[in-house]
């Protein structure tokens, strides 16, 4: 997929204002760690997560969404009748019908003409409803699409530190798959996804590669609702795995765009941690780039994840004008999407 007519216009964030150490964490945990006999530090020291976010249980995904799509809007200047779809593209939904999308267009105002869909893609639902949408509008088929995403994964933490404290089965080798649940974050993004000739000025997504390995897609599992949710995760054979998998995305991603290893002037990942973080970069061969994290402080968002790093960045004032930018996206499943952006 090559794009010459699509720009992201705006962008919007929302995030908590409750803040979650992994030291509180731990503290939850100490009889765990104590009957384990763990090393209190172990979170942060193996994530390089020092914190994330997290709002109140029962906080609606579409509520979040809403908020981050409210300050797009707001940005881009355009009202809410220019949009012509919306997709709902994050983790958490409301319900599993009807879709989150219609209660977020509902409560964003969108025109009876703007069509909506929930796209459900774990942590790369974002990237995939982007790529869905800029095939849309270089088609022609739309002009300007709101792609939004709220995650709250304060039900999955709560919810492990319960199971973790009264299940007396869990030793050291079982709450390994656990391990990744106490890494979850919450925010919410929305991104403006418009044709180039109506925001021109705006950066540019260039396109990219996809790929998917379906095979190991039992390696990361969860199940639940808005108010309690688990998951199971192999974190070590499903980092193997999509090490391969960003291999091969990123060969494909460089052939279609003609770059090689450095040409993006930025390079951002999927935040899960710094051990993800250093093997996917060096596995790349793009750790030389400058790249830019909020895991420390955010943790791992899902599909928020990336397009708030990305939103971060822009915010930050590091990148400027002509800058390109490489998004290496990757979602349990497994699948595989990177792209280009041009600032």
């Amino acid at each position: 997929m090559k794009y010459t007519n699509v720009v992201l216009e705006s962008f919007g964030k929302y995030l908590p204002d409750t803040v979650v150490s992994s030291d509180e964490i731990e503290e939850k945990l100490d009889e765990l760690y104590q009957r384990l006999k763990l090393p209190k530090g172990r979170l942060e020291l193996m994530t390089g997560i020092v914190e994330r976010r997290h709002w109140d249980s029962g906080m609606l995904p579409s509520t979040l969404s809403a908020k981050a799509g409210k300050q797009a809007i707001k940005k881009s200047g355009v009202s809410a009748g220019d949009i012509d779809l919306l997709i709902h593209a994050s983790v958490c939904r409301n319900f599993l019908e009807p879709a989150t999308a219609s209660i977020v267009h509902a409560e964003l105002g969108l025109s009876p003409h703007c069509t909506f869909f929930d796209l459900s893609n774990a942590c790369l639902g974002v990237l995939s409803a982007v790529t869905v949408a800029s095939n849309m509008i270089e088609n022609g088929q739309i002009k300007r699409a709101l792609i939004v995403s709220g995650e709250n994964g304060g039900p999955l933490l709560e919810q492990t530190i319960s199971f973790l404290l009264t299940d007396p089965s869990i030793n050291r080798k079982t709450i390994k798959k656990y391990f990744a649940n106490l890494t979850i974050g919450s925010g919410a993004v929305a991104f403006l996804v418009t044709r180039k000739d109506l925001a021109p000025d705006s950066p540019q997504i260039l396109g990219g590669g996809s790929m998917s390995k379906s095979e190991a897609s039992k390696l990361c599992c969860g199940d639940g609702n808005p108010n309690s949710l688990m998951m199971e995760t192999d974190s070590e054979e499903l980092m193997h795995q999509g090490l391969g998998l960003a291999k091969d995305t990123w060969d494909k991603t460089k052939k279609i765009l003609s770059w090689e290893n450095d040409t993006p002037d930025w390079v951002i990942g999927h935040q899960v941690g710094v051990a993800h973080e250093k093997l996917i970069m060096e596995a790349l061969g793009v750790h030389e780039n400058k790249g830019h994290i909020t895991y420390p402080f955010l943790g791992n968002t899902g599909s928020s994840a990336l397009p708030l790093t990305l939103v971060d960045l822009a915010e930050s004032g590091k990148i400027k004008k002509g800058d390109t930018v490489a998004l290496l996206g990757i979602g349990s499943g497994l699948s595989s999407i990177m792209m280009g952006v041009k600032w």
